[in-house]
């Protein structure tokens, strides 16, 4: 097991929304009491940050102890299940160099984050239970123009870039300045899984990760072969899948992919990209 996380990494998990975590073990929520879930604990109350199990008179605070009561595990555990599900991976995605100074990532806004929300909720159909670990994390975010900013993180899990994603009447969508996305990536889904599917942006990976839930979704920050960090993730044993879009720009390097991995695999979207995929069955 990984040593504990800092102060403030166990805070952010504390601080995670104790229906994203219900969600996602399987929680039912009551269609006549929307407070009340039912768990394989017994039923539970929620009220903010506090829960109640009333079977048995037990209750707690924050998605920590959450965790420990749904799980039956002790703090350090409870910690440990809370980052495999809700954080970005361990940085084996990152080279041996370090981060280049001049990487500017764009203030947050957080009055227009509701626009955002709206907008990969509504517009792109990506589920809430995807989206709210997210935007927790920090990892996903608005800033003053109310693009989607969805960070790429590389060592010690520190942002080494972002990919931007205009929410406006026009499809927009470039990198923050000075973005360093061989050093580094955005990912989705669970931290221990083996089977990892690579995307050609953060929306495909939300989307992937979606549909194979049991996956890693990692986004290249576009279509190309040989991002740096790949080679290590194929040393570490993971099953590499290229899930880019279902186009011959798609094509084409998915196969040059395999040409430089020949252990990779093509998986390729039933429509022309994940997103789609999604959004027709919103």
């Amino acid at each position: 097991m990984r040593s504990l996380h800092n102060r403030q990494q166990i805070d952010r998990l504390r601080n995670l929304p104790l229906e994203t975590v219900l969600r996602s073990i399987g929680a039912e929520q009551d269609h006549l009491d929307k407070a009340k879930w039912h768990t394989s604990q017994g039923a539970l109350s929620v009220n903010g940050a506090k829960f109640i199990n009333w079977n048995i008179g037990h209750g707690g605070g924050g998605a920590i102890d959450l965790a420990m009561h749904l799980n039956g595990m002790n703090f350090s555990a409870a910690i440990q299940w809370l980052s495999d599900h809700f954080s970005c991976p361990d940085p084996v995605f990152s080279t041996s160099s370090s981060p280049k100074s001049g990487l500017t990532l764009p203030l947050p806004e957080p009055g227009h984050l509701a626009k955002v929300k709206r907008y990969l909720l509504v517009d792109r159909c990506l589920p809430d239970v995807l989206l709210e670990p997210l935007i927790q994390s920090g990892r996903l975010y608005a800033d003053h123009m109310a693009n989607a900013v969805f960070v790429l993180l590389g060592k010690e899990k520190l942002p080494v870039g972002a990919e931007l994603r205009g929410t406006s009447g026009y499809s927009w969508r470039g990198l923050a300045s000075g973005s360093r996305k061989d050093l580094g990536c955005f990912a989705v889904g669970p931290q221990s899984a083996k089977d990892v599917i690579l995307c050609e942006s953060a929306i495909d990976a939300i989307s992937c990760a979606a549909i194979h839930a049991s996956h890693l979704c990692v986004s290249t920050s576009g279509a190309r072969p040989n991002p740096a960090w790949l080679p290590r993730l194929i040393e570490r044993g993971y099953n590499i899948y290229c899930g880019f879009d279902a186009d011959p720009a798609g094509d084409q390097m998915a196969v040059a992919m395999i040409n430089l991995h020949p252990s990779v695999e093509r998986i390729r979207p039933s429509l022309h990209d994940w997103n789609d995929v999604i959004k027709a069955s919103c």
